[in-house]
């Protein structure tokens, strides 16, 4: 599956460091703010690294129009995207942690200095990195298991630790070598529609739907989520649970969503469809505010006879990053005032929203939150043996919904980036990247080095 080999610790290691940074939109004109810059800088040797940290050799990392989003709401007051990883101070080049930031990436990399007694050089680890060749963390002492570690950030809110985990890759179940560069594009975006989908089923689907209205359809995000209804309308058909999920994209991308066999129906997002007597629910991936409004009005209509439900904000794939109304969004914590009960042995889940009362209704989702509600409903092994299915399931059905495309060295990922940001398309729906700072010759240097 991968044909991006790992880097291996036979690489001479170096004391100085490469990393691709952002201006803050806050320090910056907005049309200045999607422009990249690389900084070199130096890091620590073993010798001078701090007690507790590690200095991590980010290997691969991979890239969507997830990452896009997580730059456009790097300053946002509620995601804050840019207080994982701070900016580098660098005189030369006039960056430091207030004027620039750092978009955080999924990838892999090895352990290549170590400062923390429980963990070990040459270790294989998977997390919520940086566009770097090294990255050094701090480990919290109590915090590291067999399993994972965590990387202390008491500065972010307490459901954001879902993104300081760091998992090792010789005891994570979901982990095989074969299905590295899959996972770095998939595992966060299908376990954020994975738990929408949970969330939605837990309230069954908000009390019944015929349709699911899903926007942005070509989208990992929209896909993935699409994939979810689908395996769960299949495990329950029996239950004469049926919905039909249709997709929205744009004329371009129609003939690539279609041919992913996920949608029953998918149309140009200016045609939408509802059916006389039927109960949606629509689930906005794309946040564009244009075409929500168009989709209100068309329920609204004192002539229309199907309902829309709720709408659900599942992501904001439209987003740009500089966009002077990205600090604008408003968010509200919709599972904050939710509520567990015991009923027969049977735990469900009661709903409130700010917007209660108020048509048409929109709830907005975010996975850690759900997670820490389910975490309390599920046991550990009832969650894990759940994800474990789906994601066996996923890695058997996705290798085909995309083909993987592999950017060598710190110079050709920025023009990658560039490129894609003076697209008027952005990065096509039907590639995925897998990036690395370092040469191809390095990376293809040897495979297999790290301990697993």
């Amino acid at each position: 599956m991968s044909e991006f080999p790992s880097v291996s610790n036979s690489i001479p290691f170096t004391t100085m460091n490469t990393i691709l940074c952002f201006p803050r939109t806050s320090s910056s004109s907005p049309s200045s703010s999607s422009r990249s810059i690389l900084v070199t800088n130096s890091i620590p040797t073993s010798e001078e690294l701090q007690r507790g940290y590690i200095l991590l050799q980010v290997d691969k990392l991979g890239w969507s129009t997830n990452n896009v989003t997580y730059q456009a709401l790097g300053e946002h007051s509620h995601f804050r995207y840019y207080d994982f990883h701070p900016a580098p101070i660098s005189s030369s080049a006039s960056v430091t942690p207030q004027t620039h930031g750092v978009v955080p990436v999924w990838g892999f990399g090895t352990i290549v200095a170590s400062a923390h007694p429980r963990v070990t050089v040459g270790e294989r680890l998977y997390g919520y990195f940086a566009p770097a060749k090294y990255l050094i963390l701090p480990i919290d002492e109590k915090d590291a298991n067999k399993y994972s570690m965590y990387v202390p950030r008491p500065h972010l809110p307490a459901d954001r630790k879902v993104y300081n985990q760091i998992q090792r890759c010789s005891t994570d179940p979901l982990y095989t070598r074969e299905t590295e560069d899959l996972t770095m594009l998939y595992r966060p975006l299908f376990w954020t529609s994975y738990w929408c989908q949970d969330w939605l089923a837990c309230s069954g689907y908000r009390g019944g739907c015929d349709y699911i209205l899903i926007s942005s359809a070509s989208s990992k995000t929209a896909f993935c989520f699409a994939y979810c209804v689908r395996k769960r309308v299949e495990k329950e058909h029996q239950k004469s649970f049926n919905v039909r999920i249709i997709g929205l994209t744009s004329k371009g991308n129609l003939d690539f969503t279609r041919k992913l066999g996920l949608y029953d129906e998918v149309y140009d997002m200016n045609k939408s469809q509802s059916e006389s007597q039927s109960k949606w629910i629509y689930i906005d991936v794309a946040g564009n505010q244009a075409l929500n409004s168009n989709i209100h009005t068309h329920f609204a209509s004192p002539y229309a006879v199907s309902k829309l439900v709720v709408t659900v904000s599942l992501g904001m794939t439209n987003l740009a990053p500089g966009e002077t109304n990205a600090e604008k969004i408003e968010w509200t914590t919709n599972l904050k005032s939710s509520s567990t009960m015991q009923d027969s042995g049977r735990i469900t889940t009661t709903y409130s929203s700010s917007a209660a009362g108020f048509w048409p209704l929109t709830e907005q989702f975010f996975s850690p939150e759900w997670l820490a509600i389910r975490r309390l409903q599920l046991t550990s092994t009832q969650m894990l043996d759940a994800q474990k299915e789906a994601w066996a399931d996923l890695m058997r059905d996705c290798p085909s919904w995309v083909k993987l495309e592999y950017v060598y060295g710190a110079e050709h990922v920025q023009k990658a980036y560039e490129g894609m940001m003076s697209s008027s398309g952005g990065l096509a729906p039907d590639k995925g990247w897998i990036w690395s700072m370092w040469d191809g010759a390095s990376v293809g240097a040897e495979i297999g080095k790290a301990k697993l």
